[in-house]
């Protein structure tokens, strides 16, 4: 059984400012609340084949490794990658699309196949607690690129919506 659930914003940035921090795995830790350090394996580019590792917050304070493939780059509109969650094999990825030239829809998916211990928890559980934790990565996502935008930071373009 799969599980997807999405969560969108709105960005006062051009696609390519989006696109340029989100495929800054360096910056990762900023907006990603389980990532404590992230690279590109082998210092290769970020390509579909290429593997992108973490230092990962685990339980009780401690880290743990964690590799995800990158299996879509679609500059600058598309990238996805493939990894564990939990027991379970996932795929997650962002799509971003221009809202004129100074404002881009962003859209994070996640895609779980429940399996193992997973399948215990029940879907709407689960799907709840991952669309929550994709809602606070794409506000700061939003946040550090506003910042960064010059006359960025319109508060009116509100928080990180649900599909």
């Amino acid at each position: 059984m799969a599980l997807r659930s999405e969560s969108r914003v709105t960005i006062a940035g051009s696609v390519r400012e989006v696109w340029a921090y989100v495929c800054d795995v360096g910056r990762w830790p900023e907006w990603a609340p389980t990532v404590r350090e992230c690279w590109v394996g082998g210092a290769a580019p970020l390509q579909p084949g290429s593997r992108v590792e973490q230092r990962a917050k685990g339980i009780f304070g401690s880290t743990r490794r964690r590799t995800q493939d990158v299996t879509a780059v679609e500059a600058p509109r598309r990238l996805a990658f493939a990894g564990p969650m939990g027991t379970s094999a996932a795929r997650w990825g962002m799509e971003l699309e221009p809202m004129g030239e100074r404002q881009t829809d962003a859209k994070m998916w996640v895609e779980v196949d429940l399996e193992s211990l997973m399948r215990a928890i029940p879907g709407r559980v689960l799907k709840g607690r991952i669309r929550r934790v994709m809602d606070r990565e794409m506000a700061a996502i939003k946040v550090a690129v506003e910042s960064a935008t010059p006359g960025g930071s319109d508060s009116s373009m509100g928080e990180a919506r649900r599909d």
